[in-house]
């Protein structure tokens, strides 16, 4: 037997069992180790299994026209004890008069704010006594008032609904009120290139249109607006035979179409319908307008060309084109701008549908001195999407984010309100959303191609450059002829879009 080494050191042979159990203790942690790191790439490599998107089933409305021709529909969700009423107008601001644009969302913004029957303080005060929430606006082709309450508020629904609609006071201080409201957003959006841009955008594509002028109106027609115009307006436009009422909720329909009964019935028709709007003609050459802000560090840029009306056959075929070019799910934009060239932070384009046009157009900004190089880029993109048929992987990624983001379009009963009345304002079938992910799944590559030479034409479009134009002015031919104004002169009332010397935005 051999004693015990000094220093509590052992002999060789004493040595050898802990050499192996250190050595597996090694081997242990190895293996740890490596599992650790593989685990992460097997769990990437092997994703799991998803269960497709449940499908989003709308019930059908019951719909009824009351003897005034207001058509009441009711789509009954009896989850929550909430009910919305979202009262449109088959009228927005492609009816403003010639000269005064903005009279339409200035006469809709007046509904809440006092009635012949009502101050707007009164107004305020009954909603929010029961935890109400009102909501208007005016879009291109239709105005709208919605109101939600507790369901057992229905009675003062359908009251306050009906007294805002039919009988706006547009008092003098009110219309004050709202007019330097509009007017101050105004000139703040006036300095902003994103709203420059795409109000520029929008009167080029549409010239020649009721669409071709802002929305909200402009610095030189809305201090014109006077309370005769806007009822006027409401006159000829507010009329229940040109109006929808939804109603959405914790309601049965025979109790909805009473109380619509009760409530509407005594609304007069007085005028009659407007035609619409005069489809514009196809450029027959590519036009680019630049506006000069000398202080701006970046450049909004938007490229498009004419679209198809929202009941366009080609709609559904053109929205996984508009995904694929720059939509959430699949963006060649933002890979060639963004990911492969760093010109930008964002990159993307809309399919724009109104009642009986559309627009298809591309946006993003960059560095000042980048601002040909990205323009060139997006329409290598569009061109490369019109000249060559779409990959499966596109269509199908395409086509996946469609339906799978389908059912986020109708969660409360103010979605499930505008997705119907959307319907009924384009003259679309009822059961269009649930068969919306058929057809989706059913398009074809050949289709989506097929729709996107017959709209997108990279040759012949307009472009619109909104930045310091000194910095690259000398370059700007590469795009074509163009016209440069600058923004202190803009103005977007203008057949030229340049404001008449001595005349000034107030």
């Amino acid at each position: 037997m051999n004693p015990p080494a000094e220093n509590g050191k052992g002999t060789g042979r004493a040595e050898a069992p802990a050499r192996r159990f250190a050595s597996g203790i090694l081997v242990c942690w190895a293996g740890l180790i490596l599992f650790s790191l593989t685990a992460p790439l097997l769990a990437r490599d092997i994703p799991p299994d998803v269960p497709p998107p449940k499908p989003t089933v709308i019930p059908a409305p019951a719909i009824q026209t009351l003897p005034n021709g207001l058509q009441v529909v009711v789509v009954e969700r009896h989850t929550l004890p909430l009910i919305t009423l979202r009262l449109v107008v088959k009228a927005g601001a492609e009816l403003d008069p010639a000269r005064l644009p903005g009279t339409a969302a200035l006469a809709n913004s007046l509904l809440t704010e006092g009635t012949a029957r009502r101050t707007s303080r009164q107004i305020a005060e009954a909603i929010d006594s029961v935890g109400g929430l009102v909501d208007n606006g005016v879009g291109w082709d239709s105005s709208f008032l919605s109101l939600s309450v507790l369901s057992d508020q229905a009675d003062l629904a359908f009251n306050l609904v009906s007294d805002m609609i039919e009988h706006p006071a547009f008092q003098p201080a009110e219309i004050e009120r709202q007019r330097k409201q509009t007017l101050s957003g105004l000139k703040v959006a006036h300095d902003d290139p994103a709203y420059v841009a795409d109000t520029l955008f929008q009167k080029l594509i549409f010239e020649g249109t009721p669409y071709g002028h802002p929305e909200d109106g402009t610095l030189e027609s809305v201090p014109h607006i006077t309370a005769e115009d806007l009822r006027g307006f409401h006159t000829r436009y507010y009329q229940p035979a040109n109006c929808v009422l939804a109603v959405v909720g914790d309601i049965t329909a025979p109790e909805a179409f009473a109380r619509a009964a009760r409530f509407f019935s005594t609304w007069e028709n007085v005028a009659s319908p407007a035609p619409p709007p005069a489809a514009p003609a196809r450029p027959g050459a590519r036009r680019v307008v630049a506006i000069d802000k000398p202080d701006a560090v970046q450049t909004e840029i938007r490229i498009g060309n004419l679209g198809v009306p929202r009941n366009s056959p080609d709609y559904l075929a053109l929205s996984v084109a508009n995904e694929i070019l720059g939509g959430p799910s699949e963006n060649r934009l933002f890979k060639a701008l963004r990911s492969r060239q760093g010109l930008t932070y964002g990159a993307s384009s809309d399919l724009v549908c109104r009642r009986n046009l559309g627009a298809w157009v591309t946006k993003t900004f960059t560095r000042t001195g980048e601002t040909l190089r990205s323009a060139h880029i997006a329409l290598e993109q569009m061109k490369s999407l019109h000249d060559d048929e779409i990959s499966r992987r596109e269509l199908e990624t395409a086509q996946s984010y469609l339906v799978g983001h389908l059912a986020l379009e109708f969660e409360t009963s103010q979605d499930v309100a505008s997705q119907v009345l959307e319907l009924i304002e384009n003259s679309l079938p009822l059961d269009y959303w649930n068969r919306y992910p058929e057809k989706v799944q059913a398009l074809k590559t050949r289709d989506v191609w097929n729709a996107t030479q017959r709209y997108l034409d990279p040759d012949r479009n307009v472009i619109v450059l909104v930045g310091n134009v000194s910095d690259f002015k000398k370059d700007l031919k590469k795009l074509g002829p163009a016209q440069v104004i600058p923004l202190s002169e803009m103005d977007f009332g203008s057949p030229d879009l340049v404001r008449a010397r001595g005349k000034a935005g107030k």
